[in-house]
């Protein structure tokens, strides 16, 4: 099984069970683990040990609902990357 962290995680899904399961106190467990009182707090609440996905729900675009769909096409025709399919279409 390929488990991907977050670049920026402090803790292991290991590490994050033993948080969930440990009777000790938040501030006992933070200075224990070499992690802050709030990532203790966080996977607490989880009901999970797994990162969440970290990929944006709602891309930022400036194209149009009409302009996605050529690119779209485009791109699906085309088989190219959007930096390549900006020269096609600036020739």
């Amino acid at each position: 099984m390929n488990i991907q962290q977050h670049k920026n995680a402090t803790t292991t899904p290991h590490r994050r069970a033993y948080i969930q399961s440990s009777p000790l106190p938040t501030s006992a467990l933070a200075v224990e683990l070499g992690v802050s009182k709030d990532t203790i707090r966080c996977w607490r609440r989880h009901n999970t040990v797994d990162d969440y996905s970290h990929t944006a729900h709602q891309l930022q675009t400036r194209l149009t609902p009409a302009q996605e769909i050529v690119v779209t096409a485009l791109r699906t025709t085309l088989w190219l990357p959007l930096d390549e399919l900006l020269v096609v279409g600036v020739h």
